[in-house]
């Protein structure tokens, strides 16, 4: 390399490539050195949001990781629900504790492509399973059933947690613990003021059907209407409009609205 000339274009270009090259190597080693830990920390994000809407701690954060994990494994139980037959999952194939619904949605065996027609929340792929968590009192009846969601909004999919009462039909908490919408508009999901609207809303909405509505101003007065009724983000029209869609999807036949009423009339 000494023989070329410093301001020639093969030295420059040379100098550039191995940059380059040295350059690539160095964030792919980053990136791969980091993924465990990434990892780790949106399971830490996840189990965090679990136990934000279990109702079982009242400042989540407050908690060192060693505590989070060891409060969501002794207090929370994990179960699969095949969303097709509306009951709990009862075969062998598949383990609770390792279940992942990403991966899942990567197998046609243990997912579907849905049409548009079917798709309010934009998901386009829903998975057979679904892993859901409970929380039971000292007398081990049912006290609080946490339910996986996710829907598209205006800029990302949000992907959260909606826990309901032992009653099966009054919301404990909603949660997002991962989403991308606008900061101070549509990220206003994570906004502790919004989500304590949904604390003891019903989700029975009558005539056997089950739900949320997000609504931009009160379309009633009617304190039974009002208690299934969740004020809508202002300013963001798509994003509270794409909470509403993901909600009732997952309320609705097609996601846990047959397992809740199995549930509720103790058919499983």
């Amino acid at each position: 390399m000494s023989d070329i000339n410093n301001n020639s274009i093969k030295k420059i270009l040379l100098v550039t490539i191995i940059l380059c090259l040295l350059c690539s190597v160095l964030v792919a080693s980053t990136a791969v050195f980091l993924n465990a830990r990434q990892e780790e920390n949106k399971q830490l994000d996840m189990e965090k949001s679990i136990l934000e809407v279990s109702g079982l701690v009242e400042n989540v954060n407050a908690l060192s990781r060693e505590e989070v994990f060891k409060l969501s494994a002794e207090k929370l139980i994990p179960a699969l629900v095949d969303l097709r037959t509306g009951t709990f999952y009862k075969g062998s194939e598949l383990n609770v504790n390792s279940y992942n619904f990403n991966d899942a949605l990567k197998s046609n065996k243990l997912s579907r492509a849905l049409p548009i027609s079917e798709d309010p929340a934009l998901i386009k792929r829903q998975e057979y399973y679904s892993k859901v968590f409970m929380v039971k009192n000292a007398q081990g009846q049912l006290s609080v059933l946490i339910l996986p969601v996710r829907g598209y909004g205006l800029w990302s999919t949000l992907y959260g947690f909606l826990a309901l009462k032992g009653d099966l039909k009054t919301v404990q908490a909603l949660t997002f613990y991962s989403q991308k919408e606008t900061p101070g508009l549509g990220g206003e999901v994570d906004n502790p003021r919004w989500k304590a609207q949904w604390h003891n809303k019903s989700i029975d909405l009558g005539k056997g059907k089950l739900g949320i509505q997000v609504v931009k101003t009160e379309s009633s007065t009617d304190s039974e209407e009002r208690s299934h009724q969740v004020d809508a983000i202002s300013g963001a029209t798509l994003t509270s409009r794409g909470v509403s869609h993901l909600i009732n999807f997952w309320l609705g036949s097609q996601g846990f609205g047959p397992f809740l009423k199995n549930l509720k009339r103790g058919a499983i």
